[in-house]
């Protein structure tokens, strides 16, 4: 293996990983795998990084020993990660960009249109203030009693491009009164990124597009995924999640979904991916739902969004097969390791602290008491590991035999970590 990265990554962390690796695959790894930095932190794209670099591609090309076996892995796949690519003579493993549309809020919408799987009401192609107020109209017009709505950028990521227009107590839909107060709702929505100001929001929507679609709302409500691998022979469901959710933004995932709605929403995503493999997609790609109870008990299931990439939830998926040997099995909505116990984990890529920088990587492995892995798989795999002295923030994947199991495991990590983090921060303080 060939893994390219901005910055070097340090010693400890590989060893930390590659001590992951089952007994019978941790001989030799070290001698098969080749890391090669362009020792740049620029937050410009990586692949950008390396096309600027024939030097460095053609280190690259050298550390790669079966060419004709060899592919390139991207995160996302844009024009760059496909040119280098053809800089590299690999196949790229990802959705090749002319395919972007499907994966953006409109796209999304129109497809599941076309396969029949339920979504929201709601509008694609606004990009302009008064764009958003005729499309509320026109909502109000189906659905007069409509309570919220929510836009959306075509291009959002995890929430951060949503804004929530409350639409209660408005006068009637079709009055003379009703666009100035609809006018009046959109200039003071809510957005959900407490950075980004409205004329900020409505000029990214004019630049790239989004939609008005209603808010769902129900006594209890969840936000599950489904996750596929995409290829010219079809779609394979790899697993399903519950997300975690804080004001409405993604900042971490249970697996599996709850079996309850999971062979559901499991349908409806391979009808979706089907589509997406007719298209010429392949490689990871994860629908996003909305789940509400109804009265009965029984869960309603509504598509959000294609996310035509890798995402939050795909390394926690990674180590889980690793460490476990096993598979998931979408008919069961179960993940089973290679003993045939089933196995959850919760994890995050949000576990913050200012503490937590003051603690780094060293300070981590040194805790005699750290979150650490048992020989059957179960507890702590940390990823992120980077970002701890320079963010104060780390991820975790938390594995248990049970739900209760994994979410105990989590919060008794979380505590662990942020202890010694405060502690190490206040020996700090005293020495200063």
């Amino acid at each position: 293996m060939v893994y390219v990265t901005s910055n070097p990554v340090a010693d400890e962390i590989v060893d930390y990983y590659l001590d992951l690796l089952p007994k019978r695959l941790r001989r030799g790894a070290r001698e098969r795998l080749t890391m090669i930095s362009a020792d740049d932190p620029s937050l410009r794209p990586l692949s950008a990084k390396l096309l600027e670099r024939p030097t460095l591609l053609t280190r690259i090309r050298w550390a790669i020993e079966d060419h004709e076996d060899a592919y390139l892995v991207p995160y996302v796949c844009t024009e760059l990660e496909y040119a280098l690519g053809k800089e590299l003579d690999l196949p790229v493993q990802g959705a090749d960009p002319a395919l972007a549309y499907l994966g953006t809020k409109s796209g999304g919408r129109e497809l599941f249109a076309r396969v029949g799987v339920a979504h929201p009401l709601g509008i694609e192609h606004v990009y302009t203030r008064a764009d958003v107020i005729a499309a509320i109209a026109r909502l109000r017009a189906v659905r007069p009693r409509l309570g919220q709505v929510v836009v959306k950028l075509d291009d959002g990521v995890s929430g951060e491009g949503n804004a929530i227009v409350e639409l209660r107590g408005l006068p009637r839909a079709g009055t003379r009164p009703e666009l100035a107060k609809i006018a009046e709702r959109v200039d003071a929505m809510r957005l959900q990124a407490v950075n980004v100001a409205p004329h900020e929001y409505f000029e990214r929507l004019e630049r790239g597009g989004g939609i008005v679609e209603e808010r769902i709302v129900a006594r209890e409500l969840r936000s599950p995924s489904v996750q596929l691998e995409l290829s010219p022979t079809g779609t394979q469901v790899v697993s399903t999640h519950d997300q975690i959710l804080s004001d409405d933004m993604c900042v971490g995932c249970r697996f599996p979904a709850e079996p309850a709605y999971a062979r559901a929403i499991t349908e409806a995503a391979e009808r979706i991916g089907a589509e997406l493999v007719a298209a010429g997609a392949i490689g990871r790609a994860a629908i996003d739902f909305i789940v509400a109870r109804n009265r009965s008990g029984s869960w309603s299931a509504y598509a959000i969004e294609i996310n035509l990439r890798k995402g939050a939830t795909t390394h926690p998926l990674y180590a889980l097969e690793l460490v476990t040997g096993g598979t998931y099995d979408a008919d069961a909505a179960t993940f089973r390791a290679a003993d045939g116990s089933t196995r959850h984990y919760v994890a995050t890529d949000y576990l913050a602290s200012p503490c937590l920088s003051a603690l780094g990587n060293g300070a981590l492995f040194a805790l005699a008491d750290r979150p650490r892995l048992d020989p059957d798989g179960c507890g702590v795999v940390f990823h992120m590991l980077s970002a701890l002295t320079e963010l104060g923030r780390i991820g975790m994947t938390v594995i248990g035999r049970t739900a209760s199991d994994a979410q105990e495991r989590f919060e008794l990590a979380q505590s662990i970590l942020l202890h010694a983090a405060a502690n190490v921060e206040s020996e700090v303080a005293v020495v200063a």
